[in-house]
């Protein structure tokens, strides 16, 4: 099937690629960054800060809208990108990674996901047919098809039929679609089983998706082996379709991702982190709270040009931090997701100047401390 990926160059070293991704809100360029705004928000920043940052893409998810305020409401109010004022393109997740993380209020058969709300304990269901149409409902511009996540660790024979039973459901999804300029996403899984993975990636792309994502990782397993499933599954996804690593997402991360071959990413860390005190810089993590940075003038990073960085000192940051304002989650947010969207950036270029080995490098040289 045709795909709205196109592949613009790959890295002579490692397998990174530099691509654009057409939605119907626009071109995305790749390696690309989600921030992720789970209730049509993202934590503590507005969609102008976000589009002031370059942020052309973010993730909202379906099972939270799901509950509340309801994908019919939104439809009646125009969508989430009405709703929530965002002029650039959107993401929605199925509601499959929430259903894994409340799996003590969740029953999973053939038919879909029973489960509780986490509000008020009220019975809800999904399903492959129901995740498409809220998703639809909520006006996303790229879709994922409704998939059973695996814990870690897992017994061989769950881990086949959970993903045997996603199988199954991609197959729905792709039936139930009913909106043909929405873009809709296979995920793969197969827990830590790398014949498994790639047995199932086969299987999506006999389905036929817009892209591909791997899904299942960053669940408890260790980097090393995280790595190694990327690299297991990466090779057996089509070269000319986008390839998303769903929920992963340090910087390190970012830059290894991107060295083996995915094009897109999304995780709640810059945004979660600057919430707890925890700024990303060129030098690695700055925690604010520390009183070395009581009288320190300077700002977060001496790198960065953010609005955080060009008009607050740390000084000022730790204040707020260290006083519980509002405020320090805003200025730290912005800051984190600058550097996440600027660390992006930067690796579009290194592909394209076809010098990411030298910048892989030159990423953990530089990370020496604050």
């Amino acid at each position: 099937m045709s795909s709205p990926f196109t592949l613009l160059k790959t890295s002579s070293q490692g397998a990174a690629r530099r691509g654009e991704l057409r939605t119907r809100q626009g071109i995305i360029q790749t390696p690309v960054f989600m921030p992720v705004g789970t209730q049509a928000t993202v934590k503590a920043v507005t969609p102008e800060n976000l589009a002031d940052m370059g942020a052309a893409i973010i993730l909202a998810n379906t099972y939270h809208l799901f509950i509340r305020p309801g994908h019919e409401l939104l439809a009646r109010l125009g969508g989430l990108r009405q709703f929530m004022n965002w002029q650039g393109s959107i993401l929605t997740d199925s509601g499959g990674f929430q259903i894994f993380s409340l799996r003590e209020l969740a029953k999973i058969t053939e038919e879909g996901a029973t489960f509780r709300s986490h509000l008020d304990g009220a019975k809800l269901f999904l399903s492959p047919e129901i995740a498409i149409r809220v998703q639809e409902d909520l006006g996303a511009d790229i879709m994922m098809c409704l998939d059973t996540c695996i814990p870690f660790p897992a017994e061989e024979r769950e881990i086949i039929d959970s993903t045997n039973l996603t199988t199954r459901w991609a197959k729905r999804c792709r039936e139930a679609q009913s909106q043909a300029d929405r873009l809709l996403f296979g995920i793969v899984q197969g827990g830590m089983n790398a014949n498994l993975r790639a047995r199932h990636a086969r299987e999506l792309i006999d389905i036929g998706f817009d892209g591909y994502a791997i899904g299942g990782l960053s669940v408890g397993e260790e980097k090393e082996r995280m790595r190694a499933m990327i690299e297991a599954t990466a090779p057996h996804l089509p070269e000319h379709h986008p390839r998303y690593l769903m929920g992963v997402g340090s910087p390190e991360d970012l830059v290894e991702g991107v060295w083996r071959g995915i094009d897109m990413f999304d995780c709640v860390m810059p945004t979660r982190n600057a919430r707890n005190g925890c700024l990303f810089t060129h030098q690695g993590k700055l925690i604010i709270k520390n009183a070395k940075y009581r009288d320190d003038p300077r700002p977060a990073d001496e790198s960065c040009d953010c609005y955080t960085c060009r008009h607050y000192s740390r000084a000022y940051l730790r204040h707020l931090y260290t006083s519980r304002e509002i405020l320090s989650y805003q200025l730290n947010t912005i800051h984190n997701l600058h550097y996440y969207l600027r660390l992006m950036a930067a690796m579009r270029e290194a592909i394209e100047e076809d010098r990411f080995a030298r910048f892989r490098a030159d990423f953990y040289g530089g990370r020496d401390g604050n």
